[in-house]
């Protein structure tokens, strides 16, 4: 699944068409984030895109960077006029990201919520999440899924405060320092050395230190070595 965001339908429209040349099994977008999309350009936007890619798997990412946030009447009506969208990556402050808004879209869709989320929202029909945890550790995300498949839910709990405790004690050094979404990334990546990558992130955006590195990788061989048994 390739990421084909744009500032624009046509942006969106050939990157969806480069990444069906290239073999992408499905493409996923953000609405347009430069202005916030009007409510009636929303539909048009994601059909003008599907009708682009004829037979190709949409996922929708919901985050409120793009500055609007879909609601159950529009997920409807998306569901109902382009059957190409199948996913919705649901992350804070959207409606997959609530227990009663992830029952409702998982009656229509594939919905993926955040690592952590997965003990709490699994009951309300969530079945997996775009992971950045897996650039540290494949092994546990993938035993937190089968965890999630099999619902056992007391067992997926335990991970889950794991999750918890990594991302709000353990990163908390890394966010202070400004670092987010990539920088975060090849953080996790590198401090396990599951990703052979570098720190750079490109500018403006922070990047993380090896001084980071070196101070997350001392905290979770105290508190969770698990993550780092590769």
């Amino acid at each position: 699944m390739i990421g084909c965001t744009s500032l624009s339908t046509r942006g969106a429209i050939r990157r969806a068409r480069f990444a069906a040349e290239k073999g992408a099994d499905a493409i996923q977008l953000a609405l347009p984030f430069w202005m916030e999309v009007p409510d009636s350009e929303v539909l048009p936007f994601f059909r003008a895109v599907a009708d682009a890619v004829p037979g190709m798997p949409l996922s929708i990412y919901e985050t409120t960077r793009a500055k609007k946030t879909l609601t159950l009447e529009q997920f409807r009506l998306i569901h109902k006029e382009v059957p190409a969208v199948i996913h919705i990556k649901a992350n804070a402050n959207t409606l997959g990201n609530s227990v009663e808004g992830c029952a409702a879209l998982s009656g229509m869709f594939n919905v993926f919520v955040g690592e952590n989320m997965i003990h709490k929202l699994g009951p309300s029909g969530a079945i997996g999440s775009c992971s950045s945890f897996v650039y540290m550790n494949p092994q546990v995300i993938l035993s937190i899924f089968d965890l999630l498949f099999q619902k056992k839910w007391d067992e997926l709990k335990v991970w889950t405060d794991k999750l918890d405790r990594i991302i709000f004690e353990g990163l908390k050094p890394s966010s202070d320092a400004g670092c987010e979404d990539s920088a975060g990334d090849r953080l996790l990546g590198l401090t396990a050395g599951f990703l052979k990558t570098s720190l750079r992130c490109r500018a403006p955006y922070t990047a993380a230190t090896p001084a980071l590195v070196t101070e997350f990788r001392a905290w979770l061989a105290r508190n969770c070595p698990e993550f780092l048994e590769l």
